[in-house]
């Protein structure tokens, strides 16, 4: 089959046949339809994040269940799945408190590269290529863990499905589940790229008002308008923190959201809250960034500095709740995608996404 490679950081993605064994006792094999072009896979790929190299990259997509391995009962031959970047065994500690997103399982197959077992599915040429944080759906077929999928009803676009899988899980999630933003709550979202918007949708589907937004490119300040914000602020122009601050009568908001991974911009989400605020952190940093707050605003204020990983998701439950909105007209996900590229053209589709040219672009493998 036909996938896409990163063997170096900071080089492009080599689009090449590779081999794909079947799946072994606990694992399935998905055609993938549709796989997300997320910045979280950039991370890697430019070196901001350690990985195991080479990989067939890609954490975000969905696709039809092929063939499964002994044992396998949740799903069969013919199913249609959204994949999972944060599998959970489903009785550990976090599992059992509700926080499946902090499973230890999801943090071995980013840790190894391979499967459970110890060894990877994949190879070219005798060389062994490894998994990329369980998914690996830049590619023709992958096989995943049997906790990896989440079966999807036949109505749902598969694009729309694979966004579910990751940006709309995360943004979406980080609102709902994270945060938890009551109804007529003052909001800001730092960052309108793939993850923000689902931040706003997210903040609009629940009723918080305003939903300012701020970022440094105009044309995704317009994007952002057509998602569900009040109000926008140019970072680029203008003081973010002033901003939001004459917007709210001088209060600041009640929840704010960083979705860039910048850490100057998680201590501005964390000044522009009012007394009792919330600031989720979203986005993810380079390794070893650190960020500060004021200190005394953190204690007389009581302010609240948070993180969000994967929306806190309880994917068996959350992600059939997500579609199930879709389908009813309040989840305008379809929206989000701006381009569709073939597998060949992945490069391209980077180049596009790092410049601002799109909301979310996504790749048809087959």
């Amino acid at each position: 089959m036909k996938a896409a490679i990163l063997y170096e950081v900071k080089q492009p993605l080599r689009v090449e046949e590779v081999e794909l064994e079947g799946p072994h006792t606990g694992e399935v094999l998905v055609r993938v339809e549709a796989a997300g072009v997320c910045h979280s896979d950039y991370h890697f790929m430019n070196g901001d994040l350690p990985i195991g190299l080479p990989c067939v990259i890609g954490h975000e997509g969905a696709g039809v269940v092929e063939a499964v391995g002994e044992g396998v009962t949740t799903v069969a031959p013919g199913d249609r799945v959204v994949l999972l970047f944060r599998p959970n065994c489903g009785h550990c500690e976090f599992c059992s408190q509700g926080r499946p997103a902090l499973c230890w399982m999801a943090a071995q197959f980013r840790n190894t590269g391979r499967m459970l077992d110890g060894t990877s599915r994949l190879s070219r040429g005798g060389q062994e290529i490894k998994h990329f944080l369980g998914v690996s759906c830049f590619a023709e077929r992958t096989v995943v863990p049997e906790q990896g999928v989440v079966p999807i009803p036949g109505d749902v676009p598969m694009e729309v499905a694979a966004l579910v899988g990751c940006a709309v899980m995360t943004g979406v999630g980080a609102v709902m589940n994270t945060a938890r933003v009551n109804p007529g709550a003052a909001v800001l979202v730092i960052g309108a790229g793939g993850i923000g918007l689902n931040c706003i949708m997210g903040a609009a589907l629940v009723g918080a008002q305003p939903i300012i937004v701020a970022d440094t490119v105009d044309s995704k300040l317009e994007t952002a308008m057509d998602f569900g914000a009040t109000h926008v602020v140019n970072a680029r122009t203008h003081d973010l923190v002033e901003g939001v601050r004459e917007l709210t009568n001088g209060e600041g908001v009640d929840f704010s959201f960083e979705a860039i991974g910048s850490p100057r911009a998680m201590t501005q989400a964390f000044d522009s809250l009012r007394r009792g605020g919330t600031a989720t952190v979203v986005g993810i940093a380079p390794m070893g960034s650190e960020t500060s707050v004021n200190a005394g605003e953190l204690v007389y204020m009581e302010k609240t500095l948070r993180g969000s990983y994967y929306g806190s998701t309880r994917p068996q439950a959350d992600m059939p709740r997500l579609l199930q909105l879709f389908k009813a007209g309040k989840l305008p996900i379809d929206r989000m995608i701006s381009r569709r590229y073939p597998l060949d053209r992945v490069n391209e589709a980077y180049e596009a996404l790092l410049a601002g040219e799109v909301a979310r672009s996504v790749l048809i493998p087959n």
